[in-house]
Formats: C-alpha cells, structure tokens, sequence
C-alpha cells in the first residue's frame, strides 16, 4: 500500500481522481505510521549491523544470509518510500517547508541503505544506519513534540 501511494504524482490531497474519490486516502496518522510502519522497519536495519555483547561474549549483527541480506535491503526499501509517502499531500500539508526536507533526507539514506544492504557491505550499513538515526532524531525533534502536544490536547477536549 505505502509503495504504491508513494507513486502518486505531487497533486494536492484535496485534487479529485478521473472517477472524482480523493487521489490520497490516510490510512494512519503520521504518529501511526512511525509506529506501525518506520520504526519497526528501521530497527530490522539497524539490528544488521554492528555488535552487542552479553554474558556469553560479543556477537556480530551481520546478516550471515542471504535471506538476512534481503531483509536489510528490503527495510532500506522501505525506508526510502517511507519518505517519499510523507512527502505526499496527506501527510505534508500544513507542514513546514522542512517536513520535505526531512522526508527527502529519508528517501537519500534509504537509497544509501539499499545499496550497501546490496553490496552486502557491514562497515556501510553501520555507518548508513547513524546517518538514518541522526535524520529520524532531527524530524522528531522538529516535530515530533508538537504532535504530542496536540494529541495531549486532543484527548484533554
């Protein structure tokens, strides 16, 4: 579903289809779509790379795969068309100019994600993923608290 709304053309939300239904239908709430969507997603990424250590030593995340590789690259996908859904109209309008950037720096690291998880490259998909983190951080900082805000509100009504 997301891959496919993620194709539609930058027409506003509000533009009628030929059969005159909306072009964009949300499903999710961006807040819903993080959750649900993103976040999973980026975790399945960044738990393929790296190390982390327990009482039994330390252990490589790596995909070791090629069933775990697809796994990386698929989440990569997914990431990048993740960005391009929230640079739609139902999720970009009201929104400032830097919801767009912020969306368009997630299509560029997902691509960078993709061909690292490609080129079955550890040392890349370690460094991409710090790169993906410090872009979801910066659009969470930016927004993420005046969203909270007004959900707060909203059910203080």
């Amino acid at each position: 579903m997301a891959v496919a709304l993620a194709g539609c053309n930058g027409s506003e939300g509000g533009e009628q289809g030929a059969t005159g239904e909306p072009r964009y239908l949300k499903a999710h709430s961006a807040q819903q779509l993080m959750a649900q969507v993103v976040q999973p997603t980026a975790e399945v990424f960044w738990n393929s790379a790296g190390y982390v250590m327990d009482e039994t030593g330390e252990h490589d995340l790596t995909p070791t795969t090629d069933e775990g590789w697809q796994a990386t690259r698929t989440a990569a996908a997914t990431i990048t068309e993740m960005g391009n859904l929230l640079m739609t109209p139902v999720y970009a309008e009201g929104r400032g100019a830097d919801w767009i950037e912020f969306s368009r720096a997630l299509v560029e690291v997902g691509q960078k994600a993709e061909e690292a998880a490609a080129n079955r490259d550890s040392e890349a998909v370690f460094e991409v993923g710090g790169t993906m983190y410090n872009v979801c951080t910066a659009c969470h900082q930016a927004y993420l608290p005046e969203e909270q805000a007004a959900a707060a509100n909203a059910s203080q009504q």
